[in-house]
């Protein structure tokens, strides 16, 4: 069986080797490092084949003058449409009418589901975030969009502390530090990713969305971003230590540039790194080069599966 997961990582890409503007420069991410063939994600680091991944330059801006955007770039990582060329923009950061549309109609989750397969979102969400939602004062984000267009439910607190769902950090911090908890669960880093692993054996289709990485691209400070990325270097060293690469697929990917440069607090238009790791990458990668052959790729990969 095949099992896909899919981190994705909001708001980073492939910039210059300038540690003094970019974390990935100046991180130390040994994991990372070793996934792209000993390189760090920077700009002009070639499509990369390892004995267990697959690191791949990724077109994010679709043909469409401007800076890509957060809500066209999620939407077209979930349809494999080219989704800022039918809107005629890149928009964001949450879907206009014409967005919602395109996900309401077709997306990942739903063609997993109605194929009779079991995805999920991971992600937990506290309560203020359940009330603004349903009371409309806050519009889903795509991805949030396209869980709840396939019938799928947003985790809950609850969720947190059964540990069926993971904090956008990684670690559960979060939860105490930011929004008040005291018992909720709190994970090593490599914990953490050694339980993103368990969560991904359960169903068909996992997504897992962190989008801590944007916020630092448009606020900063370059500390938190150097300690961001060594936090998810730590994370995946204990995911791939649990990760049988015959029995899943782990892609990583973004939705635009941002981080990667932090001379400016606004999106860049540079590729995005795409990561695939396990026996079916290159079933994934086929043909792929911008970000609409990501859900291709999981389709493959998922029917192939019994095929």
């Amino acid at each position: 069986m095949t099992h896909v997961l899919l981190i994705f990582l909001d708001g980073i890409g492939l910039g210059d080797d300038n540690p003094e503007t970019n974390p990935f420069a100046a991180a130390h991410t040994p994991t990372l490092d070793a996934l792209a063939g000993g390189h760090r994600w920077l700009h002009g680091v070639p499509r990369t084949d390892t004995e267990r991944a697959l690191f791949l330059p990724t077109d994010p801006r679709l043909g469409i003058p401007g800076r890509p955007q957060s809500a066209t770039g999620q939407a077209t990582i979930l349809t494999g449409r080219n989704v800022p060329a039918e809107i005629g923009q890149h928009y964001g950061p949450r879907p206009n009418a014409p967005v919602r549309a395109l996900l309401d109609d077709d997306n990942l989750f739903k063609q997993v589901v109605s194929g009779g397969g079991t995805a999920a979102l991971i992600n937990a969400y506290p309560p203020r975030f359940h009330e603004l939602i349903a009371s409309g004062k806050r519009l889903p984000s795509s991805i949030q969009q396209s869980a709840l267009a396939a019938g799928l439910r947003l985790f809950t607190e609850d969720d947190i502390y059964t540990g069926a769902a993971m904090s956008p950090d990684w670690t559960g911090e979060g939860w105490r530090s930011e929004l008040g908890y005291t018992d909720t669960p709190v994970y090593s880093r490599a914990e953490a990713g050694a339980h993103l692993a368990q969560l991904a054996l359960q169903r068909d289709f996992t997504f897992f969305s962190h989008w801590i990485t944007d916020v630092i691209g448009h606020r900063g400070p370059f500390e938190r971003g150097v300690a961001v990325l060594e936090l998810f270097d730590g994370v995946m060293a204990g995911l791939l230590d649990a990760w049988d690469d015959e029995r899943g697929l782990i892609v990583i990917t973004s939705d635009h540039g941002n981080m990667e440069d932090l001379s400016t607090r606004r999106h860049t238009e540079n590729d995005v790194p795409t990561v695939v790791i396990g026996a079916a990458r290159h079933t994934f990668a086929d043909g792929l080069h911008d970000l609409t052959g990501i859900t291709p790729g999981v389709l493959r990969v998922l029917n192939g599966r019994t095929s």
